[in-house]
């Protein structure tokens, strides 16, 4: 999985050839089908392996503070960082994975909107931790805020690779940074 994830987060799941996934893994058709029902099957499976990767250096980011706040602010530094880390990966699984699979593949679209939601919820529970413990203003909507949060990240990830610039990405964190300041912290 390390060396196929990549390759279908890169390409994309109608381009990635499983002449590329035996070149790449060394293994056999017949040994990759053996242990997976289908390409479609490998490619929920490199898609799962990708979002792990990215959740886990999140969460270890996240793991600097215990304050809700400050989670808030971590999640901008993260993302500051995220062109590099995404590359690793053949860039970012979310964004990569829902435009390919967008009117392609239902069951790998379901997946990225499983994981998208996942995110904005865990967003939406910080918020709300913030809130109970007064560190965030009571007068904010988790979920509105969690959503709009994401919403800039993805599309800063977006133009960042579009443009091959790290200033969008730079840019929308300090505006995060700057929401978080004066509409969010009570």
């Amino acid at each position: 999985m390390q060396t196929v994830a990549p390759i279908f987060n890169k390409n994309g799941y109608a381009a990635t050839s499983m002449n590329e996934i035996t070149n790449a893994s060394g293994l056999t058709k017949g040994a990759i089908y053996g242990h997976f029902k289908n390409k479609e099957a490998l490619s929920i499976s490199a898609f799962k392996y990708n979002v792990k990767q990215m959740m886990s250096k999140i969460s270890e980011h996240l793991s600097l503070s215990n304050s809700p706040i400050q989670k808030l602010y971590l999640i901008s530094d993260f993302y500051r960082n995220y062109y590099a880390f995404s590359k690793q990966l053949g860039g970012c699984p979310v964004l990569n994975v829902g435009v390919d699979a967008n009117n392609q593949n239902t069951l790998l679209l379901e997946n990225v909107r499983i994981v998208v939601e996942k995110i904005q919820d865990q967003v939406a529970a910080i918020i709300e931790d913030g809130i109970e413990i007064e560190e965030i203003s009571s007068e904010i909507n988790a979920m509105q805020y969690a959503k709009r949060l994401d919403t800039m990240i993805q599309g800063a990830i977006f133009m960042t690779y579009t443009m091959n610039d790290e200033f969008y990405m730079k840019d929308t964190m300090d505006q995060i940074d700057h929401i978080i300041l004066t509409e969010m912290k009570a």
